[in-house]
Parts: C-alpha cells; sequence; structure tokens
C-alpha cells in the first residue's frame, strides 16, 4: 500500500509502469494458487481435498478481487478501471505461465479448456472475463466501503464476500442448480455473486448515509 501511495505522489496518479509491474505481480500471485491448487487436488482426496482446495481457493479469490483496488487506492470511476485493467492484464500474465509451464506439464486433473473440447479458445476467455470481473466488482467493493466508513476495510469486505458466497452456494445446492454441490468449484462460483451481493449492500449502505 505504501508503495501506491509514493507511486501516486509522484504524478498525481499511477503512471503505466505501476499499473503493468501491479498486472504482472497479480498474475503470479494468481499462477501460484493455480499451482497449488493443481497440486493439491493430486495430493489429497475426498473431504480433505475439499477442505484444502476450499481454502486455497478462498485465500485466492480474495486476492485477485481486492488486492488491485487496495493496491491502486480505488476511490473512484477511474480508479475501479484502473483495477480492472490490471485484472485483465494479469490474466493474460498468468495464461502466458499457463501455456508455457502447467499445461505442457500436466498439472490439472481437470481444467476449463476440457469443458471445451480441448481447446483454449474456449478455457482463455473464460479467464480473460473472470480475470477481469474479479478486481473490477473488488473495486467497486472497497470504493463503496470507503465512502460508507472513510476507509476501504479490507478485512470487512472479504467476511462479507464470503459469507454472501457461502449463502448463494447453499440456495445454489438446495435449488439443485446443475453440477451445484459441497465441493470447492460451487464455492467458487458461487463467488461471483457473493461478491457482487458484497458490492451492491456496501454501495446502499454508502448512499443512505
Amino acid at each position: 500500500m505504501s508503495t501506491a501511495i509514493s507511486a501516486r505522489s509522484e504524478a498525481g496518479e499511477f503512471p503505466l509502469r505501476f499499473i503493468l509491474l501491479s498486472a504482472v505481480r497479480l498474475g503470479l500471485i494468481e499462477s501460484v494458487a493455480v499451482l497449488l491448487i493443481g497440486v493439491g487436488s493430486r495430493m489429497f482426496d475426498g473431504p480433505a481435498e475439499t477442505a484444502a482446495l476450499g481454502v486455497l481457493l478462498a485465500v485466492a479469490l480474495l486476492a485477485v478481487a481486492l488486492l488491485p483496488g487496495m493496491w491502486l487506492g480505488s476511490r473512484d470511476f477511474e480508479g475501479i478501471a484502473r483495477a480492472a485493467a490490471v485484472g485483465l492484464a494479469a490474466a493474460v500474465v498468468f495464461l502466458a505461465v499457463d501455456v508455457t509451464f502447467f499445461q505442457p506439464f500436466g498439472l490439472y486433473t481437470h481444467r476449463w479448456r476440457d469443458v471445451g473440447g480441448g481447446s483454449n479458445w474456449w478455457y482463455h476467455p473464460i479467464w480473460w472475463m473472470a480475470g477481469t470481473y474479479l478486481p473490477w466488482v473488488g473495486a467497486w467493493l472497497l470504493a463503496a466501503r470507503s465512502a460508507r466508513h472513510g476507509a476501504p476495510g479490507p478485512i470487512g469486505a472479504a467476511i462479507t464476500a464470503l459469507t454472501l458466497t457461502a449463502v448463494c452456494g447453499v440456495v445454489a445446492i438446495f435449488a439443485h442448480l446443475p453440477g451445484a454441490g459441497w465441493n470447492a468449484p460451487t464455492f467458487g462460483v458461487a463467488f461471483l455473486p457473493g461478491l457482487a451481493l458484497a458490492t451492491l449492500f456496501a454501495a446502499l449502505g454508502a448512499r443512505r448515509k
């Protein structure tokens, strides 16, 4: 955070170099997270696998969603847009690592590209969209909490997002949505609406104030 403040104080806005470095940093974080999840899926099985992957997935999702907004001090539309740009560029960095190392060495027991018949033309756009969506909405959440409380409060934002994610996951399971179950993938998908709901509630609270 101090790096972000110093970078902004030098030119009044974040320089392109800082944004690109943030994207590389986030892309490497995503790569490490996917590597750990891939290794964990091979080391564990059953409930142990679900617990281990659930923790890793929660930490990774929160990092991707909240770190860009924290690094860039996203408090307005431009800051939110910069966070989304970091997310998109970070997805490109991860996919370069994925294509160069993870896929050739067979890291995954299953991956998105299998759903599309083994084609990266399906797998990569899904990652681009999710990789941009999470920092974009996460920056909205931090900005709304800043307007409401005077500070972004990332810990409170994380707790709210995880709580609503759990609610969305339980609703999906009891509604018998296709593929929903007591597993890490369901939690991962439920994080998308959970984060959006956390942002909506924070924004409504900021407006009332």
